[in-house]
C-alpha cells in the first residue's frame, strides 16, 4: 500500500506541480545561466546510493565548499534560492525520485555519503527504510536554516542540537511507520506552513502516542530551545565534526 500511494501521488504530484516548477525552472536558469536543478548523491535505503533531484537555491558548485548544513544566512543561498527553500518548492521535484522508487513520500530524510559515514551502529537503523520527502523531524525543524543562523560552524551546530533529536524522531518512525502515521504526515507537512503552532503540538501528540520519552515530545513541541544531546549510540556531545 506504501508504494502505491508514493506511484499514484507523485504522479499526481508532478502533473500538478508543472505549472510551477516550469517558470521556477525558467527563472533559475535566467539568473545565471545555468541548470535549473541541483542533482547529487544522497544514501537510501540499505545504503543504495541515488541522484536526488531539487530545484537549485543555491551558486554553482556551491557544495564543494565542504559545508553541509545550511543556515537562512549562508551566503551560497542566491535571491531566489531563499523564496524557494522558504516556499519548500525545491523538495516538489524529489518527487520524481518518489516516482522512480529511490525515496518515498514519508520517511526519514536522505542525507550526503559523508555524513552518513559517521552514523552510529544505531542511527543505521534509519537506512532499513526508503528515505522520504517528510517525516516528523521535517516537520518539527522546517526551521532548520534559523536554528543554524549566526552559527560560527553551522555543520557542528546541526551535530549537536538537530541530529541528536532528528535521528531519534527517524528511528522512532522506523520502528512504528504505517500507512496510517504516513497520512498523518503528509497532512501535518502541508499544514505546517499554514498554523505552526497547531501542527507541532499534533506532531508532538503523535510522538507521545507512538512511545517517544518525555524529552522527546518535548523536543518535538518545539516550545523551549533546543538542548545539546549525543547523537544515539553516542555517551557524549560532539564536539568536532567528523568524530564519531
Amino acid at each position: 500500500m506504501k508504494r502505491a500511494l508514493d506511484l499514484v501521488a507523485s504522479a499526481v504530484g508532478l502533473i500538478l506541480a508543472f505549472p510551477i516548477l516550469a517558470p521556477v525552472c525558467f527563472l533559475i536558469w535566467r539568473q545565471d545561466g545555468n541548470s535549473p536543478f541541483y542533482i547529487a548523491e544522497r544514501v537510501g535505503k540499505n545504503r543504495h546510493s541515488f541522484r536526488i533531484v531539487k530545484l537549485r537555491s543555491m551558486v554553482i558548485r556551491a557544495d564543494q565548499s565542504g559545508v553541509d548544513s545550511t543556515s537562512s544566512t549562508d551566503m551560497r543561498i542566491t535571491p531566489l534560492g531563499r523564496w524557494i527553500r522558504k516556499l519548500k518548492l525545491d523538495e516538489l521535484s524529489q518527487l520524481w525520485n518518489v516516482l522512480k522508487g529511490d525515496m518515498s513520500l514519508v520517511g526519514p530524510r536522505p542525507n550526503v555519503p559523508r555524513e552518513v559515514a559517521m552514523y552510529t551502529t544505531e542511527e543505521s537503523r534509519l537506512l532499513e527504510v526508503r528515505p522520504g520527502i517528510t517525516d516528523i523531524s521535517s516537520i518539527v525543524f522546517a526551521d532548520e536554516g534559523e536554528i543554524l543562523a549566526g552559527a560560527e560552524d553551522p555543520d557542528l551546530r546541526y551535530h549537536q542540537v538537530i541530529r541528536p533529536w532528528k535521528s531519534r524522531l527517524g528511528l522512532l518512525y522506523v520502528s512504528r511507520s504505517g500507512l496510517i502515521l504516513d497520512l498523518q504526515l503528509i497532512f501535518l507537512t502541508l499544514t505546517n506552513s499554514l498554523g505552526r503552532g497547531w501542527t507541532l503540538r499534533k506532531t508532538s501528540n503523535i510522538v507521545r502516542q507512538l512511545g517517544g520519552n518525555p524529552e522527546l515530545v518535548e523536543v518535538a513541541s518545539r516550545r523551549f530551545a533546543l538542548p545539546l544531546k549525543p547523537p544515539p549510540g553516542m555517551h557524549e556531545v560532539v564536539v568536532k565534526r567528523g568524530v564519531i
